[in-house]
């Protein structure tokens, strides 16, 4: 009998505090025009004065996909968190989300840190979990990227919003999780970069990118590992109900979508309104097509993401 990782719940969160285009515009030389004919974005969701955090986050966006699952916290067997951005060095954002959901149990609890792939990294990590004898396992992926930005640097600080998604993984007979494939370029690790304060103390921590070369990568290299995941099955481009992919650049998803011959209206999209909300952004769109009904069970989704590392990934997912 095959044992599969099957999506049984969805959730996510979103500061209320949003930032606009033409908020930006007030803070560095830019136009509402500018920023959604390069990179599709109109608004983002930012943690500002909120209170929220990474963990807060995450928490909330647990609580609802553990709910839409029909389970309870103590019900969690493994927490994997994907995030670039901890609110601590230690403990992990997953022990955290652990004592704040109030499971008793002993469950382990751990963070990865793969920036913008960060969800893909977790779902495929935890899917090994649940093939080898876990039941449910919780994988969240978020951060809070808008507080490390250079909000002078206009080619930067337009991209990025701060949210959390989260999903269920379960045991099941019925096909669910059909394969994720990973990649990784040390090469290019300085590609997107952000120091820590440690080690670097004399220099402002802000984040840096160099957006050309990390354009052309992400389009070569997600359309050479979207091909992968669907050959790694024997399946046509056809096969492809929905693609969810990182909202990262509405240019690149567009390229995507031309690579697998999908029409943009088998594409969920939330850049215009969550910007690049980096490990958040597949689950925050995966929840978001749940919810509204856009992904119905049974159909097939390819989710991809590109982020730094350089790190790649896709998943080949019957809902």
């Amino acid at each position: 009998m095959t044992i599969y990782s099957r999506i049984a719940g969805t959730g996510s969160y979103l500061p209320e505090e949003i930032l606009t285009n033409e908020d930006l515009a007030k803070r560095v030389e830019t136009t509402d025009e500018w920023i959604t004919k390069r990179v599709g974005i109109r608004n983002r969701h930012v943690i500002g004065d909120s209170g929220d955090t990474t963990t807060s986050m995450a928490v909330e966006a647990a609580r609802r996909a553990i709910e839409a699952a029909g389970l309870v916290p103590n019900d969690i067997e493994l927490i994997v968190v994907g995030t670039a951005t901890p609110d601590y060095y230690f403990p992990s954002t997953a022990c955290t989300v652990q004592k704040e959901l109030g499971i008793s149990s002993e469950c382990p609890a751990f963070d990865l840190n793969a920036a913008c792939s960060g969800f893909i990294y977790s779902l495929s990590v935890a899917d090994r979990f649940v093939k080898t004898g876990m039941k449910n396992v919780l994988v969240i992926g978020v951060d809070s990227l808008t507080q490390m930005v250079d909000w002078t640097d206009r080619s930067t600080c337009v991209l990025f919003g701060d949210g959390a998604g989260a999903v269920v993984l379960q045991a099941s007979e019925e096909p669910g999780i059909m394969n994720t494939i990973l990649h990784a370029d040390g090469s290019q690790n300085m590609a997107i970069c952000s120091k820590s304060a440690i080690w670097f103390p004399d220099e402002p921590i802000k984040l840096t990118m160099q957006g050309n070369e990390v354009f052309r990568s992400a389009v070569t290299k997600l359309g050479e590992v979207v091909e992968e995941t669907l050959a790694a099955e024997g399946l046509d481009k056809t096969a492809i109900d929905w693609l969810i992919p990182h909202q990262a650049n509405l240019r690149i998803i567009q390229a995507m979508a031309k690579r697998l011959n999908l029409p943009m209206e088998q594409v969920v999209l939330t850049i215009e309104n969550h910007g690049n909300t980096s490990a958040a952004s597949v689950p925050l769109a995966l929840d978001h097509a749940v919810r509204t009904g856009q992904v119905k069970r049974g159909q097939t989704l390819l989710l991809e993401a590109f982020g730094a590392g350089l790190s790649w990934g896709a998943a080949l997912v019957i809902y």
